[in-house]
């Protein structure tokens, strides 16, 4: 059975600041998803949220890109932004970058990863949500799951992958797309996705059928809008087991708590720290920068689950060290490394502060 598996996020409003997200949005938006699958529109749904962003993963039988889809996910995030003002939310509706649907959501400030494949017998997937942080925070972790024997054992032992992966690299500033076959174009690819601000995966292959893999949402937020809005807080699909990476080889490279730009104003590198749902909610700092897994079985489109995949002892390490790092960081204030350098706050708010005082600077003979 082909199912389409569409993941699609937005900032409709955050419960005390940019914390975490209000019950009743989440009712409403299930009330909504509710409604669609018994019209027969949709075959599964589930709502969840990571930090103060809301999180709709839904199946179908559309296709990725699908207008309908998209509409849906574009009222139902605008109902819940208004739902928010009547609350008094803070920053309802920040990711709608638009007054009225244009077609496709894509371009328009809600994150989106959509993949379309043949159903298997068994069918694990695992879905990343983050707060506090941008598309370029999957590339560390992609290129472990996808390209390095260290993390992955089944790129040398597992025949079903042996092969590799193809890597579709998007220029986030430009808006172009090159592809990278691994392992024999790694050198090359790294020259690009260690850039993480510049460039992002936003989808991986099986080498030898270019069967999906991995998608990942690229959307930034400011250069649609031209200015600082929020972080992109971006989502991420996986496919697990029977030719593609176990569960474990997955979830293996969140245990390192690498850092990424986001964090307070979106201005500043933090640890992202893998937390259970209950835990992601963020708070000190406005952070750290908090990332979820909602691991599924898949059947018939049907979604069995979720598992919360980080409600788990073995990333207690990870957690403790992503708070140390913090700690760390923190103690930088103001200052690089922790705060962004001037080139990557271009969309932030500092230009405008920085306008202020730029009569003040005098040539030197």
């Amino acid at each position: 059975m082909k199912i389409t598996i569409s993941v699609l996020k937005a900032d409709v409003g955050g419960l005390v600041g940019h914390s975490t997200m209000h019950p009743d949005i989440m009712k409403d938006a299930g009330s909504a998803l509710e409604k669609k699958k018994d019209d027969g529109f949709l075959i599964d749904y589930r709502v969840l949220h990571c930090g103060d962003d809301l999180e709709l993963i839904m199946t179908h039988t559309h296709g990725t890109d699908f207008e309908g889809i998209h509409q849906m996910c574009w009222d139902i995030f605008s109902d819940c932004a208004d739902k928010a003002r009547e609350i008094g939310l803070y920053g309802a509706g920040q990711d709608l970058l638009a007054d009225a649907f244009a077609g496709n959501i894509k371009g328009m400030g809600p994150g989106v990863a959509e993949m379309e494949f043949e159903e298997r017998p068994s069918e694990p997937i695992l879905i990343f949500m983050a707060d506090k942080t941008s598309p370029g925070a999957w590339n560390l972790p992609l290129f472990k799951i996808f390209a390095d024997p260290m993390c992955n054992p089944g790129l040398i032992l597992d025949p079903k992958i042996h092969d590799g992966f193809t890597f579709d690299v998007l220029d986030l500033k430009n808006n172009k797309n090159i592809k990278f076959n691994m392992p024999e174009d790694m050198y090359d690819s790294l020259v690009f996705i260690g850039s993480t601000e510049d460039y992002g995966i936003r989808a991986i292959y099986r080498k030898k059928d270019n069967e999906i893999a991995a998608v990942a949402s690229t959307q930034r937020l400011a250069m649609m809008a031209g200015r600082y809005i929020g972080k992109d807080d971006p989502v991420m699909i996986c496919r697990s087991q029977n030719g593609f990476p176990s569960v474990g080889e997955i979830t293996e490279p969140f245990t390192h708590p690498h850092l990424v730009t986001g964090w307070m104003r979106g201005s500043h590198i933090g640890p992202i720290m893998p937390v259970s749902f209950e835990d992601a909610q963020c708070v000190r700092f406005d952070g750290p920068p908090r990332v979820i897994c909602a691991g599924f079985q898949v059947k018939d489109g049907n979604l069995v689950g979720p598992v919360d995949m980080f409600d788990d002892p073995a990333f207690d390490n990870a957690r403790q060290t992503a708070n140390d790092v913090a700690d760390y960081l923190r103690r930088h204030g103001p200052f690089e490394p922790h705060r962004l350098s001037l080139g990557d706050m271009e969309y932030t708010t500092l230009p405008i502060v920085m306008e202020k005082v730029k009569d003040r600077f005098k040539s030197i003979d």
